[in-house]
């Protein structure tokens, strides 16, 4: 019953293999492109959409401080006779009048909204800022989570590649009688699950590259090969860097901490702008009528604005005062949560290289001759296959182990970075 039971088990994963052997097999050939972190930036800094689209905001708000530098456009009116009744100065049609008026903004509504637009425009640069920011973290941790994922894909490779060439010796001396079935369909299903775990390796691996091409633009098919010199083994780089050096840059280098303060400054100036609002504007006019009740070729000038009798903006100024208040809380949290980042990202990173650091750098090397005089024992008989496996897995975990907390290191210096605003590392 167990003979069964394995045998179609190992039928259906040969079935799985084989599926996604022939869907690779149907895969568009793709093109290998090695790349630096410098050089994934360049083209990064070239190429991403999404900063490009952030961009044309700038330019928008640029382009409104034109507006607002603009003075309201004189009115004009024009009034010729067609018919009176009873007239005794002439034809009704040699009856004309003409109104010339210009409006005049008080209490320096002008320059204030000059003001507020010219905020905007540093918002915008602010918003610009901080999606780069944020972009470029995303670049430089899928480049080397890409990088060490390709270094945990290369052990599975041999891995497979070891066991496939062991499985098909097995099967020859099966057929002979020198082993048993046993050994076979152990090494078998050593095998395919080993496969298994690699197509969920490639899966991740696949995931992160389709975000890496889209941030560099990069074409669907083509296949990033991260070029990568890692040189952090044994290395103290926080000691080199003061806690204090840190969070002054992250004050002086967040955008996003930038950008809550310039909507405190914004509000703080509409208060002002709105204040302005309650005070009326007032328009001058010059009219000439040819043909006026008060004799011919009447010259007149008038001035003309509301009064604030009802209507003194209480509104839009209550409101301006609760968007300072609201604007003063958003600042504190934001200076809280830059804080609690660095904090945060600083331990994590410290202990990641205190744990690095407690590696014997020669371990990799030791281990990877170690598992290649254990296939030489095996093939001799000198070991058992549980030995043989239980090695093989031990080795297959630590690798991959290894890997991820190079990994995890690298990425928590990022992290810094990210959240100081300033390229202190992995430069």
């Amino acid at each position: 019953m167990f003979k069964l039971f394995f045998r179609f088990f190992l039928l259906l994963q040969t079935s799985i293999i084989l599926t996604g052997f022939s869907a690779h097999a149907q895969a568009p050939v793709s093109d290998t492109l090695k790349l630096s972190i410098k050089q994934a930036e360049d083209q990064f800094l070239k190429n991403n959409l999404q900063l490009i689209i952030q961009r044309y905001n700038i330019d928008n708000a640029s382009a409104q401080i034109i507006t607002a530098r603009l003075f309201p456009n004189p009115g004009f009116s024009f009034s010729n006779g067609i018919y009176a009744n009873n007239t005794t100065s002439g034809p009704a049609f040699s009856e004309q009048s003409f109104s010339i008026s210009q409006l005049f903004t008080t209490a320096g509504k002008r320059n204030k909204n000059i003001q507020l637009v010219k905020i905007s425009v540093d918002q915008a640069k602010y918003q610009f800022f901080d999606l780069l920011r944020t972009l470029k973290f995303t670049l430089r941790s899928d480049f080397y989570s890409i990088y060490f994922q390709e270094q945990s894909a290369k052990v599975y490779d041999e891995e497979i590649s070891s066991l496939a060439k062991t499985l098909t010796v097995f099967k020859e001396q099966y057929k002979k009688g020198n082993i048993a079935e046993k050994e076979v369909l152990r090494i078998q299903s050593q095998l395919y699950s080993l496969q298994a775990e690699y197509n969920n390796l490639q899966v991740g691996i696949d995931t992160v590259q389709s975000e890496f091409k889209l941030l560099i633009k990069s074409l669907p098919n083509t296949f990033i090969e991260p070029v990568v010199n890692y040189d952090l083994d044994g290395k103290d780089i926080l000691a080199a860097i003061p806690y204090k050096r840190l969070l002054d840059s992250a004050y002086a280098n967040r955008y996003d901490l930038k950008l809550a303060k310039t909507n405190l400054d914004y509000s703080n100036l509409n208060l002002q702008l709105q204040k302005a609002t309650a005070v009326p504007d007032f328009s001058l006019s010059l009219n000439y009528d040819k043909l006026g009740s008060y004799g011919t070729n009447f010259l007149g000038a008038g001035v003309e604005f509301n009064l604030p009798f009802f209507n003194r903006n209480q509104g839009g100024i209550k409101q301006a005062r609760i968007a300072i208040d609201q604007s003063k809380v958003q600042l504190q949290s934001q200076q809280d949560q830059v804080e609690s980042d660095l904090a945060t990202n600083f331990k994590g990173a410290l202990r990641l290289e205190k744990l690095s650091n407690s590696f014997d750098p020669q371990f990799k090397a030791d281990f990877t001759h170690l598992i290649q005089e254990v296939f030489k024992n095996y093939e001799k008989r000198n070991i058992s296959l549980l030995e043989f496996l239980d090695f093989y897995d031990s080795y297959k975990t630590n690798i991959l182990q290894l890997n991820t907390l190079q990994l995890n290191r690298i990425t928590s210096l990022e992290q810094l970075n990210y959240v100081t605003g300033t390229p202190f590392f992995n430069q």
